[in-house]
């Protein structure tokens, strides 16, 4: 299987649209109630390849590439939370999405969630897949920004192999199509000039004042599933009971044998998972 074979059953487009004055890039499926998936640090809109296809069957799925990341431009100043808000909302009006269920993996889960305490009209539900921004664990900050450094500082493709493999339970889930996609990215020459500004929430200072805090997980009204794997290489067990426990009314499934991308690693349990949560949702 690769992305393309991924897919192929449902027509897709890949394009980009101007959203605030920023280039970005989206791939869109579908047709119905919007749903938009958003990844996480140093990634880009391939994390949900696996996942276009079920959902486009019921609703319009747009992958973005977030601000700063992928192939979507790269403004030369730090990227924190409400910027990302910013660009993800003026992407909602740039393609004339009113309210749309965000689903957040990683750093996308952070936005995601500061989006529906920010602008609760604007999301109507929210999934929180292995979701970053409620704790500043400098060991983690560092192994993120040591890894991810490395591997755009040299053309070696075994260091961007080693960057995505970090991300898994199991390495076969980091196919060398992927590798190959995100060692393209790694090399652009606006995201190397950039890479301080995509990595500046791994400082602590700036990661400190942009974390979720109880009080603003406790004001999301919308309907959450947080998504975690056991093997989260960035965050262990009791930081996803502990979101859980702060965001009214939440869900949370915990699966087995996987890392941080559980959208991709178990797409074969995330996908009607996701599909029945949306379901209800609505």
């Amino acid at each position: 299987m690769s992305i393309w074979t991924d897919l192929t059953p449902v027509p897709f487009s890949l394009s980009y649209v101007d959203a605030g004055g920023v280039r970005t890039r989206t791939l869109r499926a579908g047709e119905g109630t919007p749903v938009v998936f958003l990844h996480g640090t140093s990634g880009h809109l391939e994390a949900f390849t696996r996942n276009i296809v079920p959902h486009a069957e019921h609703y319009a799925v747009h992958a973005i590439d977030m601000l700063g990341h992928g192939y979507t431009g790269k403004p030369g100043h730090p990227y924190e939370i409400p910027l990302y808000v910013k660009h993800l909302l003026d992407y909602f009006d740039a393609v004339g999405i009113e309210k749309a269920h965000i689903v957040g993996e990683s750093l996308g889960g952070w936005v995601g969630a500061r989006a529906a305490v920010d602008f609760p009209g604007r999301v109507a539900s929210l999934q929180l897949l292995c979701a970053g921004g409620t704790v500043a664990n400098p060991e983690v900050m560092q192994r993120i920004d040591s890894s991810t450094r490395q591997a755009v500082a040299t053309d070696d493709v075994e260091l961007t192999r080693k960057r995505l493999r970090l991300l898994m339970a199991d390495p076969v889930n980091a196919t060398e199509e992927l590798v190959d996609v995100r060692h393209r990215i790694y090399h652009e020459p606006d995201f190397v000039a950039n890479i301080d500004n995509l990595l500046s929430l791994q400082k602590m200072e700036i990661r400190q004042r942009n974390l979720l805090t109880e009080e603003q997980m406790g004001a999301i009204t919308q309907p959450t599933l947080i998504v975690w794997g056991r093997k989260n290489p960035f965050g262990d067990v009791p930081e996803a009971q502990a979101m859980h426990e702060a965001i009214p009314g939440s869900r949370l499934e915990l699966f087995e044998d996987t890392g941080h991308w559980p959208q991709h690693e178990q797409a074969a349990i995330y996908n009607p998972l996701s599909l029945e949560f949306l379901a209800k949702a609505a």
